[in-house]
């Protein structure tokens, strides 16, 4: 199993394992919506409230989510 990484980002808790995956599919969960904090939506990523994790099922779903699609994930261009 590949690092979690753990991280505070954007005023809350962040969970980074690369891009997540499925994004229209995941926008459909409760509690999920679009990462928008500055007025430009972040491609990919997704904010999940309290409502979307009530039970350990609901948090499972979206830990497998992000490690299934690692997998499938591409590298992001290194800046100089």
């Amino acid at each position: 199993m590949e690092a979690i990484e753990e991280k505070e980002m954007m005023g809350g808790l962040c969970f980074l394992l690369n891009d997540p995956a499925f994004y229209e599919e995941a926008l459909e969960r409760t509690g999920c919506r679009e990462m928008d904090f500055t007025g430009r939506p972040m491609k990919g990523w997704v904010f999940v409230d309290d409502s979307g994790m009530k039970t350990l099922e609901d948090l499972n779903y979206w830990i497998g989510l992000s490690i299934d699609y690692n997998k499938r994930a591409k590298s992001s261009k290194k800046k100089k």
